[in-house]
């Protein structure tokens, strides 16, 4: 038996041996360590404080049940406990002595029964070897009154009268502010600080209970306190401050935050709830629904504070018509905030120009765009004479010197998900550009990690998240799910993004009720003889080669061959690439057709959704022979004039049809609600582009319930895929990563497993 390359041994034998040993521990007992605080009356001597680690057993039937291992030691144990429990007992803290290694000392005597420390050893058990020996399955007990309460400040903020434009508040208003330390809530005054800071110690007895205190950072804490205590700071510094996860560089972590009028509003994340919604502006040329009027005055609010927002409400809620709102009532009674620049995908810029003249025609619009864009004076002119300026990222990283020069008020980023890698050109472009506020809009504020919203709240909110590289190592742990200390960085994290980020939810009853269902289902395929015969060569092929590579070789064999495995999973024709026919050789094929056949027999259109541009090449004039109606194809390549003419066709036809579309080019920004099943032809790793794709038709203006087909070939690579990233989805709606990269990090075993081709795959 070989291990794989890589593989821990040593923690691996150690992993064994504690399930072996946890399958023998003593029937109906437990061992259990006690933390026991020094005598009382030993701190009043001033002499060094001794704690105990003490061995206990007790009854797993009946936890009151509890004897102390001196007694078990001396016969004098309850008739609860199995006749060889020393033995046992003995076993079990030699396993627990590797989580706590001062219990090896222990076990040289005759009758182990607790081992000694001091102050700063019982502070090591608490933070280091408590944990390990809960998770290793051993029973811990810490003093009473040591609950884990640790020193920490709180910010009050008293605002004065607003002075802000319009009769709002202004970010540069100054309030007054003040820190303080506190314990459970409850403050904790300067003299006291400095009693706990001459102790030099890391655990000490505060008002009845255990405190976790680093002195060096008590120090610090003391010094801030007397220079930074109290006194008067810019509003917009002191939101940052609040929301920081450090408080703004202050030594002790910030636990609390009281603040009143709006700016304690934002801060308890009730701004949303309790800002009068807007008002349909007067020329705005529609209706607002509820939550969208509350939306709208958020970012009003946000606006006047000069603080960045991110608007992250599902996909279809109408997030264009917010923020068209937002500029239309800004502009009332004759205001002139100045220009906002509004930066999106190219396949949106059209849309951005027929939106805002169908709900905001009295805006000036200019799509800066193509090759006879403006330059120099005459992009000045323009601008200095337009509301909105709709570009492309593309555009702000070639012009990027020329936009950045120019007086914006605003800079919205649309499918902000754009930027979630901070050190592409774009993001850095995007970020470049200087302007009073800031709003990022996204469907999809987190595709596959957290590091993803550091780098859009970077551009809405510069520097309020920190360095991205300190960020991550929060980020990762709450992404491990490390207990308290993850729960610890999520709610750091939500203090911090809460008041910057709304996001509502189509699901949400509560927010729109007259949205119809969605339905997904998963259509399950079979190969026929000649895709299952290219599956297990290609399958062969992999597994011939895989112990003959490593690294970089490996990975790039692993990813050809899943590439490879998907495209015969389609079509042979597709995998071969000799523009053989496609009739009666590919199971999914006919599936296909079938789904398609029944919907279009019922009166309804469908868009399906390939990842592969030369499958829908073949698929579009196959399709459009074998059903009898029109099938349109919409691809990277199609010019933009044609992308509108199709959705126009698509979305005004009286018969019903199918619309083929490329999933990365047109998973966002099209409105394509004449549709009411979506097929998922080849599936996509990143959930969260399929989910972007079917919401083309499942969004505001849908009529009928959505019914959602992701195909599927049974006993494939397809199959197991597609159950990963099911688990993957209910982790707290993280995804997998972005394309298949993760699916190289796989054992030998664990990739065999994955493609291997099942008897249920053939179609007999």
């Amino acid at each position: 038996l070989r291990a794989p390359a890589g593989t821990d041994l040593p923690g691996l034998a150690a992993r064994l041996r504690d399930r072996h040993t946890a399958a023998e521990r003593p029937s109906g007992a437990r061992l259990v360590l006690r933390l026991v605080e020094p005598d009382p009356e030993q701190r009043e001597t001033g002499a060094p404080e001794r704690w105990r680690v003490e061995f206990w057993v007790r009854s797993a039937a009946d936890p009151s049940l509890q004897l102390p291992l001196s007694d078990v030691w001396l016969g004098e144990g309850g008739a609860w406990l199995p006749d060889d429990v020393e033995t046992r007992l003995l076993r079990e803290l030699r396993r627990a002595s590797r989580h706590f290694p001062p219990i090896r000392d222990a076990l040289e005597e005759l009758a182990p029964s607790a081992v000694e420390t001091g102050t700063g050893g019982a502070y090591a058990f608490i933070r280091d070897a408590a944990p390990r020996l809960d998770a290793a399955g051993f029973a811990v007990v810490l003093p009473e009154g040591m609950d884990g309460s640790r020193l920490g400040l709180k910010l009050t903020v008293h605002e004065g009268e607003p002075t802000g434009s319009g009769g709002g508040i202004g970010p540069s208003d100054l309030v007054d502010f003040s820190f303080e330390a506190v314990l459970g809530g409850a403050p904790v005054d300067m003299e006291e600080l400095e009693e706990l800071a001459r102790l030099k110690q890391p655990l000490v007895r505060l008002r009845g209970r255990w405190v976790e205190v680093d002195p060096a950072h008590l120090r610090s804490a003391l010094e801030f306190l007397r220079r930074r205590g109290s006194g008067r700071m810019r509003r917009d510094e002191a939101l940052r401050t609040a929301a920081a996860p450090d408080g703004g560089g202050a030594p002790l972590p910030l636990v609390g935050v009281e603040a009143d009028g709006p700016l304690g509003d934002l801060l308890a994340g009730a701004a949303e709830a309790r800002l009068e919604p807007m008002d349909t502006p007067a020329d705005f040329d529609g209706a607002l629904r509820p939550y969208q009027r509350r939306g709208a005055a958020w970012l009003r609010f946000l606006g006047r504070l000069g603080l960045g927002a991110v608007l992250a409400d599902d996909m279809g809620l109408g997030k264009t018509v917010q923020l068209l709102a937002v500029l239309t009532e800004e502009r009332a009674d004759g205001g002139a905030p100045g220009p906002t620049l509004l930066v999106c995908p190219v396949s949106l810029v059209g849309n951005w120009v027929r939106e805002a003249a169908r709900f905001a025609p009295g805006l000036r619009v200019h799509a800066h765009h193509g090759p006879g864009r403006p330059h120099g004076n005459a992009l000045a002119r323009t601008v200095g004479a337009c509301d909105l300026v709709v570009t492309t990222y593309g555009v702000v990283t070639r012009d990027a010197d020329e936009l950045a020069a120019l007086p914006w008020h605003r800079v919205v980023c649309d499918e902000a998900q754009a930027i979630k890698n901070p050190s592409t050109d774009q993001a850095r472009a995007v970020r470049g550009l200087d302007a009073d506020c800031r709003i990022a809009l996204t469907g999809t504020p987190v595709e596959n990690n957290l590091g993803e919203l550091w780098s859009i709240m970077e551009f809405a909110n510069p520097g309020l998240l920190g360095p991205r590289a300190t960020f991550l190592r929060g980020a990762a742990r709450i992404e491990r799910d490390e207990g308290e200390e993850a729960e610890r960085a999520a709610d750091a994290l939500k203090r911090a993004t809460g008041p910057f980020i709304l996001r509502r939810l189509k699901t949400d009853r509560s927010i729109i009720q007259d949205l119809p269902e969605k339905n997904e289902f998963r259509t399950w395929c079979t190969l026929t003889p000649e895709q299952a015969s290219l599956y297990k060569a290609a399958v062969e092929e992999m597994t011939r080669r895989l112990d003959e590579t490593d690294g970089i070789q490996r990975k790039g064999l692993v990813l050809s061959t899943m590439a490879r495995l998907k495209q015969i999973c389609n079509h042979p024709a597709q995998f071969l690439g000799d523009g053989s026919a496609l009739a009666g050789r590919s199971g999914k094929l006919e599936r296909l057709e079938a789904v398609l056949q029944e919907a279009l027999a019922e009166g309804d259109s469908a868009l399906c959704f390939t990842q592969y541009a030369a499958l829908g090449d073949r698929l579009a004039p196959y399709l459009s022979a074998r059903l009898g109606a029109p099938v349109l194809w919409l691809h990277g390549g199609t010019p933009r004039p044609r992308r509108e003419e199709m959705v126009r066709r698509f979305q005004e036809a009286r018969e019903p049809m199918v619309f083929l579309l490329s999933l990365k080019a047109a998973g966002t920004g099209l409105t394509l609600t004449a549709a009411n099943h979506v097929v998922h032809i080849d599936r996509w790793w990143n959930p969260a582009v399929e989910d972007q794709a079917t919401d083309r038709a499942f969004r505001i203006g849908q009529r009928r319930d959505v019914q959602v087909r992701k195909l599927v070939c049974t006993g494939t690579l397809e199959e197991r895929v597609d159950a990963m990233i099911e688990r993957k989805k209910a982790l707290a709606e993280r995804v997998v990563g972005t394309g298949e990269d993760w699916l190289t990090e796989l054992s030998t075993d664990e990739l065999r497993e994955v493609v291997r081709l099942a008897p249920e795959a053939v179609a007999r």
